[in-house]
């Protein structure tokens, strides 16, 4: 009798188990399903039934994950910073240190991030949107902003001082704000054109 009630035991548990890691896979489907989505159509395109379709999920099973249609939006811009954040990060770990900062400019001006928009930074897809958000969306992209300030910061000789900060803040302003223009014009050579006209402008002199 106490074999089988340990036996019950751990078919319950290896069911709740199961069960766990199910939801927790379609939640993650449906995370980055809406990361992409957010930057692809913006936050007011981004619906809860093309996002649920998109990850292969009923419309109903949406609020056994999310509270609302807002909870969503904020984890989706979270995710969407953090795989911006990590593609940064990884750029910085593969040159050598004084070349880090040039590498960054050049993957962040260039025609591939230009055109990958759905998988791109959020900064430059949904930035003229944030403002009108939720505080959960608004403080993701403020959190990610200031995390690329102090990655740019970082890779600059100044580092430490009040300098490098403004400089950082200068140069992230003018990455992404180039790229949000080079997107918005209709013209694929004057787009061309605002991106190398900000990279020439930020890459230090002796790179």
């Amino acid at each position: 009798m106490a074999f089988n009630f340990r036996m019950m035991t751990i078919m319950r548990t290896e069911k709740t188990t199961a069960r766990a890691a199910a939801k927790d896979a379609s939640h993650e489907r449906i995370v980055s399903a809406a990361a992409r989505a957010i930057r692809r159509s913006g936050y007011d395109g981004t619906g809860v039934a093309d996002i649920m379709k998109e990850a292969g999920l009923t419309h109903g099973a949406f609020y056994s994950h999310f509270s609302s249609r807002e909870a969503m939006l904020a984890e989706a811009a979270g995710r969407a910073c953090a795989e911006s954040a990590a593609v940064a990060a990884d750029v910085v770990a593969n040159v050598p240190p004084g070349k880090a900062l040039e590498a960054m400019l050049r993957t962040y001006l260039s025609p591939e991030h230009l055109a990958a928009i759905e998988v791109g930074c959020p900064l430059a897809a949904l930035g003229s949107e944030t403002p009108r958000q939720v505080p959960e969306v608004r403080r993701a992209l403020t959190s990610h902003f200031k995390q690329m300030i102090d990655l740019v910061a970082r890779q600059l000789p100044d580092w430490g001082q009040p300098s490098s900060h403004e400089q950082a803040l200068v140069t992230v302003s003018t990455m992404v704000g180039a790229l949000f223009l080079a997107r918005a014009v209709d013209e694929p050579a004057l787009s061309q054109r605002l991106c190398a006209a900000a990279l020439r402008q930020l890459v230090p002199a002796e790179a």
